[in-house]
Order: C-alpha cells, then sequence, then structure tokens
C-alpha cells in the first residue's frame, strides 16, 4: 500500500468520522445525556468510519499483508487524531472550567498553587489525548480490519 493510499484512507477516515459523528451526537445527546450520548457517538462514529473506509480501500489493503496496511492506516490516524484532540479543546472556551470542576471534584484543592493548576491541567490534557488515540488506534483498526475482510479479494 503507496503513503498516498494511506494518507487517502485517513482523510476519508477523518471526514467519514465527523460525519457520522455530528449525527450520532444530535441523536445521542439529548437521549443519553452529555457525557454518555458523546463517547458513544465517539465510539460508534469511529467504528463505522473504519468499515466503511475497510470496505473501500480493501483492494489497496488485500495488495500486502493485511494487518500491516490496517497498521498503517491506524497509527496515521491516531497522529491526526492526536492533533484533532489538541486544537478542539484549545479552540473550546469550557475546557478549562471542566477541568478545574473535575480537579475539584476529586482532589483537595485549596492549598494548590498557579504552578499545581497549570500541571494538573496539562496532565488532564495529556490523558484526553492518550485516551483518544488508543481508541483510535483500538477502534479503527477493528473497524478497517473487518471492512476490509467483507470485500472479497479480487481473482488473479
Amino acid at each position: 500500500m503507496k503513503f498516498s493510499d494511506v494518507i487517502l484512507a485517513v482523510a476519508t477516515v477523518a471526514v467519514i468520522d465527523v460525519l457520522v459523528y455530528s449525527v450520532l451526537g444530535m441523536a445521542l445527546v439529548p437521549s443519553m445525556g452529555s457525557y454518555w450520548g458523546l463517547n458513544s457517538a465517539a465510539i460508534v462514529s469511529m467504528l463505522v468510519a473504519g468499515l466503511v473506509v475497510g470496505f473501500v480501500f480493501a483492494g489497496n489493503i488485500q495488495e500486502e499483508s493485511r494487518i500491516r496496511a490496517v497498521g498503517k492506516i491506524a497509527v496515521l490516524l491516531g497522529a491526526v487524531m492526536s492533533s484533532a484532540v489538541v486544537m478542539s479543546i484549545s479552540a473550546n472556551g469550557y475546557y478549562n472550567a471542566w477541568v478545574t470542576e473535575y480537579l475539584q471534584s476529586t482532589f483537595s484543592t485549596g492549598a494548590w498553587t498557579t504552578t499545581d493548576w497549570y500541571v494538573y491541567g496539562q496532565l488532564v490534557l495529556a490523558f484526553m489525548v492518550a485516551l483518544n488515540v488508543v481508541l483510535a488506534l483500538v477502534l479503527g483498526f477493528i473497524g478497517l480490519y473487518v471492512g476490509s475482510m467483507l470485500r472479497k479479494p479480487k481473482k488473479s
């Protein structure tokens, strides 16, 4: 699988993921609540995007070892996901308020300095990025692998 095919596959996963995530988010947040609705939408959208792209790119994936080709796509998808998470968190004005509220409910923060708040805020950010990258790797890999298995290889 050529690197240009990997880039195209990752871009396609990203576009499909955003579209499915948006629709599922609008459907699930009112019924399940903001926490479970968004998380469920994220998990399902990543699997669906992986399935679709795995099916569409099955011919390119089957040119070499399936695990190797899917792994290339999943790793690049993880890198894209880490950038996307950092950018979306940076653009969200409520993120710092959420982190502050979360930390105050989890720890005794009365004696914390500004440095403590900064460090723990960065740790929460690092955890959010790591969690999203791991989910993208695992769910993307599963979706891509299963999707590529759904299309039969071309007879030569």
